[in-house]
């Protein structure tokens, strides 16, 4: 090119994006823990808690969302005095009405309001000055839970009966666990300056200063504390929890929420929202914000991993030293691993990656067996170098070996699994019994490969960019396999793939690369090269 100007690679492209957008998202998250500022010269909102008024909270139930008279309202707990610097717990037994019982809803009510108020009447609580009111829906719909039954091992009468997935319809399933916040930083805010989520939830009293912000956490409210309400139902166990919140973290939560609901518009189930809760409520702010840095990371690597192992791949002109067969397991492998996951519902985190990887491993196995498209005629031409005829014999003998050790495992696991556990279909068995072999067995399948490794005292062949891409990213799912919800199988599973890469960095150093030497094909390291340019 002229003046030796070389245009920047993908990959520094790609950098560049990354630590842009990086920098950029800290930023902006940063700016919500910034109050603003507000001088003598500025209309400013003091907060009512700065004069530690006493304070109690009642807790209502109700089947109507807006009541409009007493008897709508059933106390269910109240909290006096209420400390909002203490956080606190309790469980209580609500009564299910025959309305819920029948399909419908229940809605708790909550009120922050003076201690000397009486609870007995609703009227005077909610005419009250201090008193603050938020409400949130203590059902919601869902499908019932695919029941479990051992295909052999019980008799056709004790069999539940598995519904029709398509006539069956939701039910209400009730909150079991509340969690709700108030605001305990007093912080003084400038009146033409109050950040939208927080002025959407301030209420002022007749002096101008702004009554406590009572919020109940969306984000808290995971599937996993639903309970199914059935015409049996007399109660259900309700865990009411209670935590002070700063201003730069219920600002954030609400935004989060905010994009719960622009992602329920383009589509998402209640399960992959279900599925990023858990990554903002199950950990603490500051594993969070390295939590979200790991997944940009994750992101990238995922990118120039999938880059790498397409270009090493289309660049190959023989496959000489690598295994066909831990090619075509692997495509196997991830086809069976994609098709548990949408078995078993799993987010769709896990779910687009592991069906992308699918696609690619499949377009490998057409490059290592040679097969060709033309039109809708498949040919297979087989190996055609010297190399591959050898890298074909020393896989054939790996594969030998493996069949003795993975064979009578598989069979033994199958029928342990129809016999003693449970299971939705006979599909579902069969998906978990190969997931569960390529989960135990992936090790065993790399052998082929290590063994291959091992005859020709080389590692040349491999493509080591992609790997170490994989690499990292392998290291940073063990992180992931705590956070993310995703079967017990799959989580154990990362840490699997550790062992795998580690015997191929132990391989790499035992066989260093000399580019000038005549390898065991009859090329150079330097010809490779050569090729890969031309």
């Amino acid at each position: 090119m002229a003046g030796g100007y070389q245009l920047p690679s993908l990959t520094m492209i790609a950098t560049g994006i990354f630590v842009a957008y990086v920098l950029h998202s800290a930023w902006t998250l940063g700016q919500l823990f910034i109050v603003p500022s507000c001088d003598e010269s500025q209309q400013c909102l003091h907060p009512v808690l700065a004069t530690n008024p006493k304070l109690q909270l009642l807790a209502f139930s109700s089947v109507k969302r807006q009541p409009d008279q007493e008897r709508d309202l059933k106390l269910v707990h109240q909290m006096k005095p209420f400390d909002i610097n203490v956080e606190q717990e309790v469980t209580l037994p609500v009564v299910m009405p025959s309305k819920v019982r029948n399909n419908g809803s229940m809605y708790l009510h909550l009120f922050l309001t003076s201690a000397a108020v009486n609870p007995d009447n609703w009227g005077v609580v909610a005419a009250n000055e201090l008193t603050v009111y938020v409400a949130a829906p203590l059902t919601q719909y869902q499908m019932p839970t695919p029941k479990t039954f051992n295909l052999l091992g019980e008799s056709q009468e004790k069999k539940p009966a598995v519904p029709n997935q398509v006539n069956q319809r939701p039910v209400t399933h009730f909150q079991s666990q509340v969690v709700f916040h108030v605001l305990s930083d007093n912080v003084v805010l400038p009146r033409n300056a109050v950040p939208y989520e927080i002025g959407h939830a301030m209420r002022l009293d007749r002096n101008g200063k702004y009554l406590p912000i009572l919020y109940i956490s969306g984000l808290s409210s995971r599937l996993r504390d639903l309970v199914e309400v059935e015409s049996k139902t007399k109660e259900v166990n309700l865990t009411l929890q209670y935590s002070p919140i700063s201003y730069g973290k219920i600002r954030l939560w609400m935004q989060f929420e905010g994009a719960l609901g622009s992602m329920t518009s383009l589509g998402f189930t209640s399960k992959d929202l279900d599925e990023v809760k858990g990554i903002f409520t199950d950990t603490n702010l500051y594993f969070l914000c390295v939590t979200f840095f790991v997944a940009a990371l994750h992101l990238l690597f995922d990118f120039l991993a999938f880059k790498n192992d397409i270009s090493f791949w289309r660049g190959r002109k023989n496959v000489a030293g690598i295994s066909p067969s831990t090619v075509a397991w692997r495509a196997f492998s991830q086809f069976i691993i994609f098709f548990y996951l949408l078995d078993e519902e799993t987010s769709y985190l896990v779910l687009i990656p592991a069906g992308v990887g699918g696609i690619i491993e499949l377009w490998k196995v057409t490059k290592a067996f040679h097969i060709e498209m033309n039109g809708w005629r498949i040919s297979l031409k087989g190996a055609q170098t010297d190399g591959e005829n050898l890298t074909k014999e020393l896989d054939q003998q790996g594969i030998k070996y493996l069949s003795y050790i993975m064979y009578p495992l598989l069979i033994v696991g199958g029928i342990y699994s129809v016999l003693y556990l449970p299971h939705k279909s006979w599909y579902s068995w069969i998906i978990n019994m190969l997931v569960n072999g390529v989960y135990a067995f992936g090790f065993l399948f790399m052998l082929p490969q290590l063994f291959i490794n091992y005859k020709l005292k080389s590692v040349a062949h491999l493509p080591w960019r992609a790997f170490m891409y994989k690499a990292f990213n392998t290291f940073i799912d063990d992180l992931f396999a705590f956070i993310i919800v995703m079967p017990t199988a799959h989580r154990v599973a990362c840490f699997r793939d550790d062992i795998v890469f580690i015997i191929y960095l132990v391989q790499k150093w035992m066989y260093p690369v000399d580019k000038t030497r005549v390898n065991e094909f009859g090329g150079t390291g330097e010809e490779d090269e050569h090729e890969k340019k031309d």
